[in-house]
C-alpha cells in the first residue's frame, strides 16, 4: 500500500491551496481516509477525514473541506482562508477504523509541507 501526497507549497496568507493523495495497493473505497497536518515543535493533529461520515477539526470548519474520489482513489483537502498558524507538514492516511486519533490509521503518506506567509 502506498499513499502519495501531493499539492503543498507556499501561498499568502488569504490565499487557497488542494491537497490530494493517490493511494494504491488496495481497495481504496473500503478505507476511511483523512489529513492530519503537524507543525515544528507541536504534536500531529486531525484536520478532517471521511468515510461514511465527515469529520472536521472544529477550528477549520469553514475553511477545510475534504473530499474523495474513489475511482481515481484519491483523497483532497481544499484549503481557503489559509493564515500562519496553518503552516505545517500535512499527511493523509488510509484506515479501517479512521476517526480524529492517528492510531485509527494503516497507512501514512510521506506528507507534504503547507507554507503560509504573512
Amino acid at each position: 500500500v502506498q499513499l502519495q501526497a501531493y499539492g503543498g507549497g507556499l501561498v499568502q496568507a488569504g490565499g487557497s491551496l488542494r491537497l490530494s493523495c493517490a493511494a494504491s495497493g488496495l481497495l481504496f473505497s473500503s478505507y476511511a481516509m483523512s489529513w492530519f497536518r503537524q507543525a515544528p515543535g507541536k504534536e500531529r493533529e486531525f484536520v478532517a477525514s471521511i468515510s461514511w461520515r465527515l469529520q472536521y477539526e472544529d477550528s477549520l470548519k469553514g475553511r477545510f473541506t475534504i473530499s474523495r474520489d474513489n475511482a481515481k482513489n484519491t483523497v483532497y483537502l481544499q484549503m481557503n482562508s489559509l493564515n500562519p498558524e496553518d503552516t505545517a507538514v500535512y499527511y493523509c492516511a488510509l484506515g479501517t477504523l479512521g476517526g480524529v486519533v492517528p492510531g485509527g490509521y494503516n497507512y501514512w503518506g510521506q506528507g507534504t509541507q503547507v507554507t503560509v506567509s504573512s
